[in-house]
């Protein structure tokens, strides 16, 4: 496995520094990729919010004054909304960002990307050695 990623990392210039900015690798992956992709994301998006509700529920239901359970869900929001597993730009440069996002967010797993290439795989669980 190893030497598959150590392979896998010449190909991806790991991430690229471009005026200062660290930006993904630049992949092509298939074009079943892409469809696999867009025909999953929604999916991973609801099961991901869900879990977020039943959080939020959670801290609602906690003991405390209530002006602190709504603003500590209110706060939650506030960075959830910026998550990827809630609000995603689809766009196929951006696919590989968005599932490394997803899998740090835990909104999906490795084991989520049955059917994807091995390249984007192996890519993928590198990435969560950045």
């Amino acid at each position: 496995m190893s030497a598959q990623i150590n392979d896998l990392s010449l190909k991806m210039s790991v991430f690229v520094w471009e005026g200062g900015n660290k930006t993904m690798p630049n992949m092509n992956y298939p074009e079943s990729d892409w469809k696999l992709f867009r025909s999953k994301i929604s999916d991973w998006q609801e099961a991901y919010m869900e879990k977020l509700c039943k959080e939020y529920i959670d801290i609602l239901s906690a003991d405390g004054s209530s002006a602190d359970r709504f603003w500590a869900v209110e706060e939650r929001i506030k960075g959830d909304r910026k998550k990827v597993g809630v609000q995603a730009e689809i766009r196929r440069s951006q696919m590989f960002y968005n599932i490394v996002s997803l899998i740090r967010e835990g909104a999906i797993s490795l084991e989520d990307l049955d059917g994807f290439s091995e390249e984007l795989k192996q890519a993928a669980e590198a990435s969560m050695n950045w």
